[in-house]
């Protein structure tokens, strides 16, 4: 089993319906909308957020955050991976009533749970939200900029990519760009390949997430390639979300054969019927990916990881003793 690293995971959107249901049970709500013979329900994007963000209101104290995150980690480490970086959202947990310092405690906490358990690195990326606005998004990067927690590394926009122009973000990422976060952000998945140029012009992200409607446009395809951006790819997510028909129209093969950095990411992964396991095992079905091309992938993602670079070359150190 090769070794997996992710860059792509919204934490509130990786709480499996078990976990889910467990919690609901705790604050007598009922699943029964959202929550089908032990899988999430929707029939699109905006039903998709309903359910989301239902699930999301079930974790409301720092040991709900916690317990997430362990949970989360834990079962990644399971299935192979090495490093989970996670996007969290002060915004829920203002919507939750914790302040957004607790609720990264919390999740860092869980984080640390689940390393003394498995040996997972992990890390989080904090987020604005698009549709909840600019101001929003600027509070976000302040938080992130100044909370100083160890395990934060990086700042990200994500949301509804149809709301909002990524030049209204760029006062945003220079606030977490000045303080040495990692920068990436969401663009070209439910949008066309315009968004995916929007952001490496206005806001110079080292990555992006999904990034594969880039494919539209071969010019901005080699702009990729040459400036070295990454691309977190969640191609199960795209395929859920009828991105793409199928995985044989995924653009995940074209993009990697062009040059561009790309690796392999769950997204939400119980939403969308996945994982990173998964993941990796549709690259090795799908895009006739074996396992040495698969351990490339995770060396891209570590390569990509907002970790510091004692981190960062124990992992690869790890990656390359797995790989002999």
């Amino acid at each position: 089993m090769p070794l997996k690293a992710e860059l792509h995971c919204h934490i509130e959107g990786a709480a499996a319906p078990e976990l889910v249901i467990r919690q609901a049970q705790k604050y007598g709500k009922d699943t029964s909308p959202y929550i089908q013979n032990g899988s999430f329900i929707w029939h699109d994007f905006s039903s998709f957020l309903a359910a989301y963000d239902f699930s999301s209101d079930l974790f409301r104290t720092e040991e709900d955050y916690a317990r997430l995150a362990d949970h989360y980690l834990t079962s990644l480490a399971r299935d192979g991976a090495i490093y989970s970086e996670v996007f969290t959202s002060p915004d829920h947990a203002t919507k939750a009533g914790l302040s957004p310092k607790a609720y990264t405690d919390a999740l860092g906490e869980g984080m640390l749970r689940a390393k003394a358990k498995t040996g997972i690195e992990g890390r989080m990326i904090v987020t604005g939200v698009r549709h909840a606005g600019v101001e929003s998004i600027e509070q976000a990067a302040r938080f992130a900029a100044r909370c100083g927690h160890p395990l934060v590394t990086g700042f990200g926009v994500a949301g509804d990519e149809r709301i909002g122009d990524m030049e209204d973000y760029v006062r945003a990422f220079e606030i977490a760009r000045e303080a040495g976060l990692g920068i990436t952000v969401h663009a070209g998945e439910l949008t066309g390949w315009q968004t995916v140029k929007a952001a490496l012009d206005h806001i110079r992200p080292s990555r992006i997430g999904h990034g594969v409607r880039a494919i539209e446009n071969p010019d901005l395809v080699r702009r990729i390639a040459d400036e070295g951006v990454v691309l977190e790819c969640c191609p199960g997510s795209n395929i859920a979300l009828k991105v793409f028909d199928s995985f044989a129209d995924h653009p995940f093969p074209a993009l990697k054969a062009a040059g561009c950095k790309v690796t392999l990411n769950s997204d939400d992964p119980p939403y969308f019927w996945t994982s990173l396991k998964r993941e990796y095992d549709i690259a090795a079905e799908h895009f006739a990916m074996n396992e040495k091309a698969l351990a490339n992938v995770t060396r891209t993602a570590i390569e990509a990881a907002f970790v510091d670079r004692k981190t960062k070359t124990a992992l690869l150190a790890r990656l390359n003793g797995a790989a002999r």
